[in-house]
């Protein structure tokens, strides 16, 4: 496993959207394992494949320590609620912002050996999800955000 460099905003791979992910093999999990290594590297609590310059529709949570949880080809099949959290990205280093998110997901997607898994969230977990999502689509939290502020302030 190793540490990838993070595409900071600026880099226009961040403004494309993704392709699928057509076959799930070694590399792909080799992918998701270095993907979970940045992300607690720096202290993340998800990153997005093209957050590390892969233009696959893949990404990994892990909101709670412990529990990583890997989707590849992810989509958001039902959503209820509304609510306003503070986000931050590794793409976007230094910077917070208000953005409105579901308060309630349902998402699928496979997992790295190619099952189908479906996931239920509220809170902070079901902003996780939307919020990687939206990497694949080439969406950064800071098209949606209100109140973008410095997190050193905070």
């Amino acid at each position: 496993m190793a540490l990838r460099n993070i595409v900071v905003e600026g880099d226009e791979i961040l403004r494309k959207k993704c392709r699928e992910v057509t076959e799930i093999d070694d590399r792909i999990r080799i992918i998701l394992d270095d993907m979970i290594d940045t992300m607690r590297a720096y202290n993340g609590v998800g990153i997005a494949a093209p957050q590390v310059g892969i233009m696959k529709r893949m990404f990994v949570i892990e909101v709670e320590e412990g529990d990583v949880i890997e989707l590849i080809n992810p989509e958001i099949i039902e959503t209820k609620g509304s609510a306003w959290e503070d986000e931050g990205c590794l793409s976007i280093p230094g910077m917070i912002g208000t953005v409105e998110r579901p308060e309630y997901v349902k998402i699928k997607g496979l997992d790295r050996f190619g099952n189908e898994v479906v996931y239920e969230a509220e809170g902070y977990k079901a902003v996780a999800f939307c919020h990687e999502n939206d990497h694949l689509d080439g969406i950064l939290y800071i098209d949606k955000a209100k109140d973008i502020r410095d997190a050193e302030e905070e």
